[in-house]
């Protein structure tokens, strides 16, 4: 695996504090290296994992011509191209969806097909039922109605035999694994989950259910909602979590978290301690126990980011332990993660984000969402912006790319409109449910005109 220094030595232009998000994506792209190990599941499993290596179809999709529409199938050969006419047929039998093909059928005759029929042979057009008048066992064609080829469906015009059906790499989405099925595959082999643990630090950091019944919120002290945001945003993902509760801002405590974390997953996202503070030791801890970088991004909100790899195989030492310790919570219901994880196996990605909730979602899924992906070894692009009318101004200095809430409706003509959130303190978790997406104000774009066109990064599918 390659080191931050190898990484930063092969990026132009990289300067961890003062560092650009194309710069930041290039970064986390080289240093999350996919996992290696698959497994074999049921297509009932399979949806949202990612694809261990390419599926050939074994047969044509759809292995024979068939109809398209319920109707009657004929030599299309009749019909006249320079001059259309009437065309009147003998209906000599029937086809149906799931039966054998007919035998072969004379000139001026045709088969009644319903869709998905298999084509009697020497047979190319299909004329639906309702554009036919018919009179005993004939039928009548009106001139024009149909050309020859129409409403047919040819063998392997979905898939050949032989070619790559589903690639390595690839996300199984609902048509996916309808796909799958269709090719007569009951099982598949994809990578494993993700394992990823996560935790919120800070002594100010309260967790649900610390408090007694009834007790208020002690002053100065907050809930802790960044860990129900990860594990919303991780389960959308399909990784296995590791839950590791609030870590207060203490040495020992800290060190115990990050090398029990380091020893059970491949991933381990935190929150806050990675900002310059007097009283926090997230960073020192970081450092110690791995090759860290601690970034600051030109980008609003989250600027501040600590990213890089933890060691494996080091022992951690509580000094005090409780009944509701998160951590002897995590080695008594996790240890089974540890049978997989050798010391010899690369140490876990770090994604060390700021504390701020709206912040988190902000970095989670413009930088660390993508590189988990890769990581799971999917090959998947990221979701595409859309282009979105802004309804106001926008105030923007270049030199930063900005993310600002919004919401996206739709205009009377069919275009697309943006509101502005009125308060985007990266504390104001509330714009991110009112809202569904996010502006993207790009590295060199400056202010923004109302009625301008901008690039929107929408919540649905990702969030």
């Amino acid at each position: 695996m390659p080191s931050l220094a190898d990484i930063a030595a092969r990026l132009q232009a990289y300067d961890p504090q003062a560092l650009s998000m194309d710069a930041a994506t290039a970064f986390l792209r080289e240093l999350a290296q996919p996992i290696t190990g698959t497994e074999t599941v049921t297509l009932v499993q399979a949806l949202g994992r990612v694809l261990a290596q390419d599926v050939i179809a074994p047969f044509n999709v759809p292995p024979h011509d068939n109809s398209a529409m319920d109707g009657y199938a004929f030599d299309g050969s009749q019909l006249r191209s320079n001059t259309p006419q009437t065309l009147t047929l003998t209906v000599v039998g029937t086809a149906l969806a799931g039966a054998a093909g007919q035998g072969l059928v004379q000139p001026r005759q045709c088969v009644k097909v319903t869709t998905g029929a298999v084509m009697p042979e020497g047979l190319d057009t299909v004329v639906p039922q309702e554009f036919t008048q018919s009179s005993g066992k004939q039928i009548t064609i009106p001139a024009g109605t149909v050309r020859p080829g129409d409403n047919r469906r040819h063998a392997g015009e979905d898939l050949r035999q032989g070619a790559v059906a589903l690639q390595k790499g690839e996300l199984l989405v609902p048509a996916a694994l309808g796909l799958l099925a269709s090719l007569g595959i009951e099982n598949v082999q994809v990578m494993r989950r993700l394992r990823v643990a996560y935790f919120s630090t800070g002594n100010e950091i309260v967790s649900l259910g610390d408090l007694p019944p009834g007790q208020p919120l002690p002053q100065g002290k907050i809930y802790d909602s960044n860990r129900y945001v990860l594990f919303g945003l991780l389960t959308r993902l399909g990784c296995e979590l590791i839950d590791m509760g609030v870590v207060p801002d203490e040495p020992a405590q800290l060190e115990a978290a990050f090398v029990q974390a380091a020893n059970q997953a491949d991933a381990i996202i935190t929150s806050g301690g990675v900002s310059v503070g007097e009283a926090d030791h997230t960073k020192a801890i970081m450092k110690k126990l791995g090759d860290v970088a601690f970034w600051r991004i030109a980008m609003r909100p989250g600027r501040p980011m600590a990213v890089g790899r933890l060691a494996r195989g080091k022992t951690p030492h509580l000094q005090a332990k409780s009944a509701n310790s998160p951590y002897e919570y995590c080695s008594s219901s996790y240890e089974n993660y540890s049978d997989s994880l050798t010391d010899s196996s690369p140490g876990p990605v770090l994604f060390g984000l700021p504390g701020n909730p709206v912040a988190v979602m902000v970095t989670f899924l413009a930088l660390v969402r993508p590189a988990l992906l890769r990581l799971m070894g999917a090959s998947a692009a990221p979701p595409p912006l859309l282009k979105a009318h802004a309804n106001s101004a926008i105030r923007k200095k270049p030199g930063r790319t900005e993310y600002q809430r919004g919401r996206v409706s739709t205009a009377a003509d069919g275009s697309l409109h943006v509101s502005i959130a009125a308060n985007q303190g990266s504390g104001v978790l509330s714009s991110m449910v009112r809202g569904n997406g996010l502006v993207v104000l790009h590295h060199g774009q400056g202010n923004v005109a109302a009625g301008e066109l901008v690039d929107v990064m929408v919540f649905e599918g990702v969030m």
